[in-house]
């Protein structure tokens, strides 16, 4: 996705399992409705899921949460 590619969204979705709009927002130093129009897209392409509970809304990385529940049970090493 060129148009939001940014090294800084990248370690962002890739150190942590999930993320929310003011953790972008922060580490991308973008504004708040360009870090929730970059999260929107990436769950609208399959890449984060997004989930609401309650009035918050997180991005879940599920390939990193099960890359993380592999590592945990043995798996690859």
């Amino acid at each position: 996705m060129p148009k939001i590619y940014s090294h800084e969204l990248l370690n962002n979705l890739f150190r942590h399992p999930y993320t929310r709009v003011h953790a972008v927002q922060r580490d991308v130093r973008v504004s708040r409705p360009t870090a929730s129009r970059h999260l929107r897209l990436l769950a609208a392409e399959g890449l984060l899921t997004k989930l609401r509970v309650g009035r918050d809304v997180y991005y879940i990385n599920e390939p990193l949460v099960e890359a993380f529940r592999e590592s945990d049970t043995g798996e690859y090493g």
